[in-house]
């Protein structure tokens, strides 16, 4: 029970009326040294080269005393915001949820408080040494493990056993559950630092949050509005968006590739057909041609109907998918998963047109005759050559063709490979991985036991590759020789015998310009029957006539477009994907979408014009 107040308590109080008070002056209390406790929560402290401006302690401040302001001297590049975080003193109740929230650190508290101003405007601030009179910039609050308030581990993706993996071609990762899936979602703040560095610009923290409340129909729409390929992006995208999540700076970054995933994955066929038919428009528009069946083909052929235009998609193989198809292993992506993307292209109604290739069966000319505009996307058929002693040799084969054949024999439509028991794969990026594992598996299959060794000029600390791919890879048994340049190959009686490497020192000169420079004096055979090449892909131009090349600019051997991608000097004739930009799914579904706005304002230029 609370001791009752004394009866004459406030008359008591009447006596300090008289007494005379005692004054200090600001700039005495200022200069007077003293100490605060070590967790003093004064004025913040903000290290602006940690901070990335993703607006945390913003949305969290519970009296709204902190506003983001743009700041002109800072560039906007990807993985921040040029955006830093100012306070109102005024309001601020220094309560710290700002430094607990911070996905850098960069927010702490300072063990100043005492600011000195007949002002009110001055104690709108951004953090900074204004305060150095009172303190200056000593620490005071900090976070700790047990006040940080964000979730730095990521939800694990179940999946199957290493050692099993290498046994089939099932999928190795099988999904999350709603659980799982709610629980990653929870984890993002949504800053939509990750939306500017996604190529497609998808609404990133919108379906995450979608996932996050169960709803099913809403994240398949977001996934629709800038990715028609969701069902492949949620396997095989390369998720640039996640290296520079700024729950990242600290911890593991948000699973985004894994939520797309489970949207494809959970919502119902019948939620396609609702929420992705009604917005396709009837094709009275146009007609549009798409060269190529691929990521770039298959989002123009998309957009291009929601926008009600007549689209006929010509494929020089059976099936349509592109590389997703015919190159990324079924461990990684399972076939469904592509047909469930494809068949939304026929029910829209675009046209199909497979065993068709441009520049053989029909000309780029004759498809300028027939439609009103033609989009070409198509990608690096071809692999790289590699120049090495011996090189010709029937045992030394390409990463493409050899992945194509492996989905052929996978789908029951040829044979399986001849793999050697022992294989050399050269190259260190995420094909050569593909087709390093695939072997793998088909070694395991034909001989009980597998050995592939796998060469590359990077070490392994920057192999270019995923770094599932390289834990993964490991973990099934593949040989690393990082950091090895191949010389050329031995052969015994006529067959290989291995592989003649020499150390390499660095791959890149100073400008980042491909320059390999070599030890020659360390020296080594890597064992081996057969030798696989995987050093990259290259366009076939087979449809560019000596008229189209004189009009159309080819630099590097990528076709050179504008931002719409419309190809110079053939006004008609439109490009993306891999011809344009190389090998990166996830830009070539941006292209995609990009061109088909792009043809949308061309031919609408036209009829107005006529």
């Amino acid at each position: 029970m609370d001791k009752k107040k004394n009866l004459f308590s406030p008359i008591k109080a009447w006596k300090y009326a008289f007494k005379k008070p005692v004054s200090f002056s600001m700039e005495d209390i200022i200069d007077r040294p003293r100490e605060s406790e070590n967790n003093a929560r004064g004025f913040h402290i903000n290290d602006h080269t940690k901070c990335i401006g993703c607006g945390a302690c913003s949305e969290i401040c519970p009296t709204e005393a902190i506003v983001m302001v743009k700041r002109a001297d800072l560039e906007p590049k990807d993985g921040e915001h040029p955006e830093r975080p100012t306070i109102d003193y005024g309001r601020c109740c220094f309560c710290a949820l700002c430094v607990d929230i911070c996905t850098t650190g960069s927010m702490k508290m300072s063990k100043a408080y005492v600011f000195n101003t007949t002002n009110p405007d001055t104690l709108y601030k951004m953090p900074e040494e204004i305060f150095a009179a009172s303190g200056g910039t000593i620490t005071g609050y900090e976070k700790t493990p047990e006040s940080d308030l964000l979730d730095l581990v990521r939800a694990e993706m179940p999946s199957e056993a290493s050692e099993k993996a290498k046994e089939s071609f099932i999928e190795l990762l099988k999904g999350y559950s709603m659980a799982q899936a709610k629980a990653e979602a929870a984890r993002c703040i949504g800053c939509e630092i990750c939306v500017k560095t996604c190529p497609a610009n998808m609404h990133i923290p919108e379906y995450i949050d979608a996932v996050g409340q169960g709803d099913m129909a809403e994240g398949l729409a977001l996934l629709y509005k800038t990715n028609p390929l969701p069902g492949v992006c949620g396997s095989i995208c390369t998720h640039k968006c996640e290296t520079v999540c700024a729950i990242g700076q600290r911890g593991e970054p948000i699973a985004i590739r894994w939520l797309k995933r489970y949207i494809v994955d959970n919502a119902p066929e019948s939620m396609y057909e609702e929420v992705l038919m009604a917005p396709v428009s009837a094709p009275g528009k146009g007609r549009v041609a798409v060269v190529g069946g691929g990521a770039a083909g298959m989002s123009a052929s998309y957009y291009l109907r929601t926008m009600g235009y007549a689209v006929d998609l010509y494929e020089a193989k059976p099936l349509m998918g592109g590389v997703a198809r015919y190159g990324v292993p079924q461990y990684r992506m399972p076939e469904e998963r592509l047909n469930k993307d494809v068949d939304l292209l026929k029910k829209i109604g675009v046209g199909f047109h497979v065993n068709t290739k441009v520049g053989k069966d029909i000309t780029l000319d004759a498809l300028h005759e027939q439609y009103d505009a033609v989009f070409l996307a198509s990608g690096l058929p071809q692999s790289r050559s590699l120049k090495l002693e011996n090189g010709d040799h029937p045992d030394v084969l390409y990463a493409m063709p050899f992945l194509a054949a492996a989905r052929d024999y996978l789908r029951g439509q040829g044979e399986m490979p001849d793999v050697a028991a022992k294989v050399i794969v050269i190259g260190g990026g995420n094909v050569a991985f593909d087709v390093a594992r695939t072997i793998l598996r088909f070694q395991q299959e034909k001989y009980g036991h597998n050995q592939v060794s796998l060469v590359s000029l990077e070490t392994k600390d920057i192999l270019p590759a995923d770094k599932e791919e390289i834990e993964e890879g490991e973990a099934e048994g593949l040989r690393y020789f990082c950091g090895f340049g191949p010389q050329g190959i031995e052969l015994s009686e006529g067959k290989i015998a291995g592989l003649h490497t020499v150390k390499c020192l660095s791959v890149f000169d100073e400008n980042r310009s491909f320059c390999p420079v070599f030890d020659k004096d360390q020296k080594d055979l890597i064992e081996g029957s057969q030798v696989y090449v995987a050093i990259g892909q290259m366009n076939d131009h087979a449809y560019f006539t000596p008229e189209h090349l004189d009009k159309a600019v080819l630099k590097g051997g990528k076709v050179q477009t504008d931002s719409w991608g419309q190809v110079q000097g053939m006004p008609w004739l439109f490009a993306g994907g891999d011809i344009v930009h190389g090998p990166d799914m996830i830009h070539g579904i941006a292209d995609g979408h990009q061109a088909a706005r792009g043809i949308d304002l061309y031919l609408q230029s036209l009829s107005q014009t006529s």
